[in-house]
């Protein structure tokens, strides 16, 4: 048996809000959609210009920043609305992490979770993100981590216990 591995924190707004903008990364095929939304941008300026297209145009221009405000919306807007709206995210959580699986401790909740519970996870340059269902998921930040060799042992006994794992480019954080 592996050392078990000890994380007590609150979270903050910013840990959230990041964790969620890179699953909407990881999900969404962000450049396609800026693609059509400028592509359909362009097409609509074209038709409003040209004679007998001048509805076609103003559609495409409302489909256009109809897109543009959902990408906005998804990424500035609601995760900071959804963590102020979850009282969960105000307690203070306490989890054990061990080859055993994971004990999970908060003001409402004492579990114990087999990792089997965690079908995936993605590591970026801010939080661990594990999965246990299509949307639904356990943000761990890395800044709760008492050391670099401690979130390098939580990485090994990641890497033992999920089965994928996508890695994050710190590009996209946030």
């Amino acid at each position: 048996m592996s050392s078990a591995i000890t994380l007590s924190f609150r979270y903050t707004e910013s840990d959230y809000a990041r964790a969620l903008r890179a699953h909407y990364v990881s999900h969404l095929r962000l450049r396609l959609d800026v693609v059509v939304i400028l592509l359909t941008a362009g097409a609509g300026v074209y038709l409003l210009r040209s004679s007998g297209s001048r509805w076609l145009g103003i559609a495409s221009l409302v489909a256009s920043g109809a897109l543009a405000l959902i990408l906005v919306a998804a990424f500035a807007v609601m995760p900071p609305l959804i963590f102020r709206r979850e009282p969960k995210f105000r307690d203070q959580y306490s989890l054990t992490f061990s080859s055993e699986g994971i004990h999970f401790r908060t003001e409402h909740i004492d579990s114990q979770l087999q990792w089997a519970v965690y079908s995936r996870a993605m590591i970026d340059a801010h939080s661990y993100v594990l999965y246990y269902g299509t949307r639904q998921f356990t943000v761990v930040p890395k800044r709760v981590f008492d050391s670099a060799e401690q979130r390098h042992a939580f990485e090994a006994l990641l890497e033992r216990s999920v089965p994928n794992i996508l890695r994050r480019r710190a590009q996209h954080a946030g």
